[in-house]
């Protein structure tokens, strides 16, 4: 039976932007975004903005909330983003409207094959269609679209595509029932 060999793995084909990029990123994410300070919401869709995000009007963004490459992320109008949210998108995010990433959610495009010794890296893209719901402490995973309205609950992980009006929960995130919006 073959073995894992960390000595083989090669991301070298992953280019997510220039050394100089990223750094200026990651300085300007610990001063603006992923902090506790009481910043206005204005210069932090301004400073995403500056690093390449797309982010409509009205979007809220809590405190200490991490975004690995703004220029992978889109996100439409009035969407709610919730203290200590990571989108790890080495892939491309996409938040629809009227959407909210409650507290602690993370959004996860990568991984790494299992089946290869050099546990190669995979990314893929996440989307988030309009009204979706990302309950607290909740994972979505590499691949998932979560379409118009759909729900996962606390602390539940999403590992394959989510349902209009669905409400998914568990480990791995099953239909549980459909949402009603009065």
């Amino acid at each position: 039976m073959n073995k894992v060999d960390l000595s083989r793995y090669d991301n070298s084909w992953y280019k997510p932007g220039g050394f100089i990029k990223r750094t200026l990123w990651h300085i300007f994410s610990m001063v603006f975004v992923n902090n506790y300070l009481p910043l206005p919401m204005i210069i932090k869709t301004n400073i995403l903005r500056m690093f390449g995000a797309k982010i409509g009007k009205k979007v809220i963004i809590k405190p200490k909330v991490n975004i690995k490459y703004p220029w992978f992320l889109s996100i439409s109008d009035h969407v709610w983003i919730g203290e200590q949210v990571w989108i790890d998108n080495l892939a491309d995010v996409s938040i629809g409207s009227n959407s909210c990433l409650s507290q602690g959610a993370m959004l996860l495009t990568g991984n790494h094959n299992y089946k290869s010794a050099g546990f190669d890296l995979m990314v893929q893209p996440i989307i988030l269609h309009e009204g979706v719901w990302i309950g607290a402490k909740a994972v979505v995973c590499p691949g998932v679209t979560c379409h118009h309205y759909s729900v996962l609950t606390v602390g539940s992980v999403a590992t394959n595509n989510m349902e209009e009006y669905g409400i998914y929960q568990g480990t791995p995130a099953k239909k549980i029932k459909i949402r009603v919006i009065d």
